[in-house]
């Protein structure tokens, strides 16, 4: 074997074991200290009577979290419980999980647990913010407009389930009968009976995504993630057996001239 050929060879084998083991990670790379970017689009809960929308991003790192949230369309001069649920399917509840009470169909806090998980994070204005605080009506925003912003500590567990795809912002209070109050309605909270469904039912929900991360610049196209890494890498890869292809057809045309 000449020197030549030896080369090419010798670059082939080296390319190819980098293309099968191109990164698979995400560009977030999953580690429980890397930074990532999450985002939720917040759409009505099935009958909850409301007609608003709401964003939530969050930035985690390790277990500090920056949390902001804007939302319209709620009901006014009352408070609005916000919390990030966590631990089960990432879903938000669809109308087929409702009950009926009063002859109205509504989802209770209870029957979209199966879908978003339990309380992670309480999205309190100030003070506590684990599971303890789900009810602390006086330190969450009053509607009819949201606009929170707070970096907090999040626990294990949460975290996790932010990572994991599996975390769901939900804001809650209802109005189901228009009467510009929460009222018994619809009976007493599955949460607390001293307090009235209307207040602790879902009324927006949304799941927490993680964020694109734009366009690869190169004209390559799709987002940094798993597919851009291993596109550059299938790409530069089958350039480097290109050059590795063309050396070799140049020996040999050389050695025919020969």
């Amino acid at each position: 074997m000449n020197r030549t050929t030896a080369t090419a060879l010798a670059t082939v084998a080296v390319v190819a074991p980098g293309v099968a083991l191109a990164p698979t990670a995400s560009a977030d790379g999953g580690g429980k200290h890397d930074t990532v970017h999450l985002q939720a689009h917040l759409e009505p809960v099935p009958f909850s009577k409301v007609k608003g929308s709401g964003t939530a991003t969050v930035k985690l790192r390790g277990h500090k979290a920056t949390v902001s949230l804007t939302a319209r369309g709620l009901l006014a001069k009352a408070p609005h419980a916000q919390h990030i649920h966590i631990a089960a399917k990432g879903q938000c509840p669809p109308a087929s999980a409702a009950r009926t009470v009063n002859g109205m169909k509504s989802v209770f806090t209870t029957d979209g647990v199966p879908f978003y998980g339990g309380i992670g994070t309480s999205l309190t204005t100030k003070g506590d913010t684990s599971p303890d605080s789900g009810l602390a009506v006086d330190r969450f925003p009053v509607g009819p407009k949201v606009n929170y912003h707070r970096t907090i500590k999040v626990s294990a567990e949460a975290a996790k389930s932010l990572r994991n795809g599996t975390a769901v912002v939900v804001v809650h209070g209802t109005d189901v009968n228009g009467n510009g109050k929460y009222d018994n309605v619809l009976g007493p909270s599955d949460l607390d009976p001293k307090l009235p469904a209307e207040a602790t039912n879902p009324a927006l929900c949304g799941p927490l995504m993680k964020a694109a991360k734009g366009p690869v610049k190169g004209g390559l196209g799709g987002s940094q993630g798993t597919d851009g890494a291993n596109t550059m890498a299938l790409a530069g890869g089958a350039g480097l057996l290109a050059a590795a292809g063309g050396a070799l057809y140049l020996r040999r045309r050389t050695g025919r001239a020969d």
